[in-house]
């Protein structure tokens, strides 16, 4: 089974695997994308709305890996979709996709090419350089703002 982004549907993906989706990927569907979306939900692809326990444990890897403020609340919701499908995440998202390999979940691109490994970000403190594992708005050190770095 694959669960599919709006990347899929914008770039017209097709699969000879069953397919799902969450509600939430047809809000940001416009025009010839939103219709493909429609005709395949006729046509019997599974609308999955996932659980709020797995919903918070992607939101909790995503805060590992440094990617839980790139992160779309559609984007979260589909890589719990395709954990408790046990499904291949469809996506061009790299976010989504480092998210994914921390959780196991496997992962096809389509108009991109994917990661070439997991990563950690780092947050650096734009004054005092200070680095820190977990996003925040301000540095508990000096207050200047923090920028996302890779480690």
């Amino acid at each position: 089974m694959q669960v599919l982004d709006s990347s899929a549907f914008i770039h017209d993906h097709t699969t000879e695997e069953s397919i799902a989706t969450i509600p939430l990927v047809r809000e940001e569907l416009e025009d010839e994308a939103g219709y493909r979306f429609d005709a395949l939900e006729g046509s019997g692809m599974r609308i999955h709305i996932p659980e709020p326990e797995t919903v918070e444990r992607v939101e909790r890897a995503a805060r590992e890996t440094g990617d839980a403020e790139t992160l779309s609340r559609t984007d979260v919701r589909l890589l719990a979709a395709s954990f408790e499908l046990d499904a291949t995440l469809v996506t061009d998202d790299y976010a989504m996709q480092n998210v994914a390999e921390k959780l196991d979940v496997a992962v096809d691109v389509i108009a991109q090419e994917g990661i070439d490994e997991r990563r950690d970000w780092q947050f650096q403190c734009q004054g005092c350089g200070r680095t820190f594992d977990e996003h925040r708005d301000r540095c508990s050190i000096c207050g200047s703002d923090l920028e996302r770095k890779r480690p």
